[in-house]
């Protein structure tokens, strides 16, 4: 467009064209020579139509010239309602000039004030723009989403009728979802998922992602984000590459993998905060508050919580709030603070407008069990779990049935925690999630130290320590290394070649022809296993011989080997006899 032309309607209707100059500096509005266009066409579209209204903030850069929005807080809907000048236009110019002022408050005010204006959008844009309504209605969704109301979500899928497709498998499958009808959801969001890669729009792909995370499959959902984020870049999109990662961020923070969580949340931070998304930016410091709980870097979950929220309070952000408030519970659990856990996370589990996010609440249920039993709040533990025990069998979550398994081994009395622990080890074997693992091996080695078997007790602790170590978890290392000194265990390497003798003969097996240099598939063939299989027998051979690397192999071998055989030593003596 031309700048002149901007010029004219500023003055014409006596508008401020300062919100230029931001646009302009965050990169979302380009100049070249006497010709301004946007980045992001999504965004442009829904700017440049609305007329000779007042030209809007930037939604996602600096504050918004309405002082309403400047404050963030106190505004509603029909406060940012465009004036009389735009409410005597056309309903399709009416709709995109709600578009832009949705996205500001999407981007850094309240969102359920976003929800408002995206559905009036949508209503606008309905017969005359359907495709922008529809970007509208999903928008509205997610802000919904963002604010944990499920009566809101419903309404901006109710809002319109999807065309036939991979748009209305996503609005009938998330409805079902949010419905509690999981039979119904998984359906129509495995194909939304399966369309993946015949997509190249970075907003439908983040859909794609969004129902593979409801179905729980997070493989799949860190790969279609990185794949949103790869075409987002590609193609200019400034203002919905901080979307991107944080997608991308919890996706990678759900599969358990959280060094890759920290990285695509820390460069989602940075684009959030060069381009003023602060709700954004919020979700990107809970993340990291949790990352940090792992670590065990408790100033770090301090300043990350903090600062989300600061931000999710007043703007309503109730998932940013409740990952904020699991970090910070966590931190307490690791410090020996089970009581100020337990009452921390309590809220988080419970449904209802003032829980916590109906889409995190059973994920938190296993940490507020055992900061519940560790507290003497055993029967509100024994509610929670029988509740997650339902949720845990509809198959949303791969690591449930080990975490359910380790609930009720910390609910059980006598030896029936044996097998639940028992159950619980089995069943992690086969959900990829090292982390949780650890925590259940933990908690399993504490038990039997406490039930003063500390032999049975050291293979689980030196397999946990190995772990977390691995991780980088070192809060929860320090706390299984102490519970491993507690049993008289070593937590370094093994010097003792009668280590030998702790190993299984398949686990001997493989520990010589790894120390012998071969790769996990090499070995896996040699002896007619799988691959998976070997590295399971592997991670215990590192436990038990308190190592942390195949390196280390050679030189613990090398031991065994240079040790007598008793045979031969019983023989010489005899002959010196």
């Amino acid at each position: 467009m031309a700048l002149g032309a901007v010029l004219d309607a500023a003055r014409a209707t006596r508008t401020s064209v300062e919100p230029l100059d931001g646009l302009i500096a965050d990169g979302l509005l380009c100049r070249t020579g006497d010709a301004l266009r946007f980045e992001d066409p999504f965004l442009g579209r829904a700017a440049l139509a609305s007329g000779p209204a007042p030209i809007p903030p930037s939604p996602y850069a600096g504050p918004p010239a309405d002082p309403v929005l400047v404050r963030g807080k106190g505004h509603r809907a029909d406060r940012l309602g465009p004036p009389a000048a735009v409410r005597a236009l056309a309903p399709v110019v009416r709709g995109r000039s709600q578009l832009v002022r949705g996205l500001a408050a999407l981007g850094g005010g309240p969102v359920m004030d976003a929800h408002e204006a995206l559905l009036q959008a949508a209503e606008f844009l309905r017969d005359r723009a359907p495709e922008e309504a529809s970007d509208a209605r999903f928008l509205a969704m997610e802000a919904a989403w963002a604010g944990g109301d499920v009566s809101a979500c419903l309404a901006a899928l109710d809002c319109g009728t999807a065309p036939a497709g991979t748009e209305r498998d996503f609005v009938e499958g998330l409805r079902a979802a949010l419905t509690v009808r999981l039979d119904h959801a998984r359906p129509a969001l495995a194909r939304v998922v399966a369309q993946d890669g015949a997509e190249e729009d970075p907003r439908l792909l983040l859909r794609a992602g969004s129902a593979a995370l409801v179905l729980g499959d997070t493989v799949a959902a860190s790969r279609i984000h990185a794949r949103a984020l790869a075409r987002a870049r590609a193609e200019q999109r400034t203002a919905l590459v901080p979307r991107t990662l944080e997608h991308l961020a919890y996706a990678e923070l759900r599969a358990g993998r959280h060094s890759r969580a920290a990285r695509a949340a820390r460069e989602g931070l940075r684009a959030a905060e060069a381009t003023g998304q602060r709700n954004v930016a919020a979700h990107q410091h809970s993340v990291l508050a949790l990352v940090a709980s792992v670590a065990g870097d408790g100033q770090a979950v301090a300043d990350h919580a903090g600062r989300a929220l600061d931000t999710a309070r007043p703007h309503g952000l109730v998932q940013a709030a409740t990952l904020a408030e699991w970090a910070l519970a966590r931190a307490e659990f690791g410090r020996g603070l089970t009581a100020g856990s337990a009452a921390r996370l309590a809220p988080l589990v419970r449904p209802g407008p003032r829980g916590g996010h109906f889409a995190l609440r059973m994920l938190v249920v296993p940490c507020f069990v055992e900061a519940a039993v560790a507290s003497g709040r055993s029967a509100e533990a024994r509610v929670a779990a029988e509740e997650y025990a339902v949720w845990a069998v509809q198959g949303v979550d791969g690591a449930a049935p080990a975490q359910l398994a380790r609930c009720r081994a910390l609910l059980a009395r006598g030896e029936e925690s044996a097998y639940w622990f028992g159950e619980a080890v089995r069943r992690h074997d086969g959900c990829g999630n090292d982390f949780e693992r650890a925590r259940t091996l933990l908690a399993y080695g504490t038990w039997l130290r406490r039930r003063r078997r500390p032999g049975d007790a050291r293979g689980p602790l030196s397999d946990a320590l190995v772990t977390f170590e691995r991780a980088a978890a070192a809060g929860w290392a320090d706390h299984a290394r102490s519970e491993l000194r507690a049993t008289g265990g070593t937590t370094g390497g093994v010097t003792d070649p009668a280590a030998l003798g702790r190993l299984t003969p398949q686990q001997q097996r493989i520990a010589r022809l790894v120390a012998g240099g071969a790769t996990n598939r090499e070995v896996a063939d040699r002896l007619t296993l799988s691959p998976r299989t070997v590295d399971h027998h592997l991670r215990s051979v590192f436990a038990r011989l308190g190592i942390r690397s195949r390196v280390e192999l050679p030189g613990v071998v090398g031991r065994w080997d240079a040790r007598p055989d008793p045979a031969t030593d019983v023989r010489a003596r005899h002959a010196r006899a």
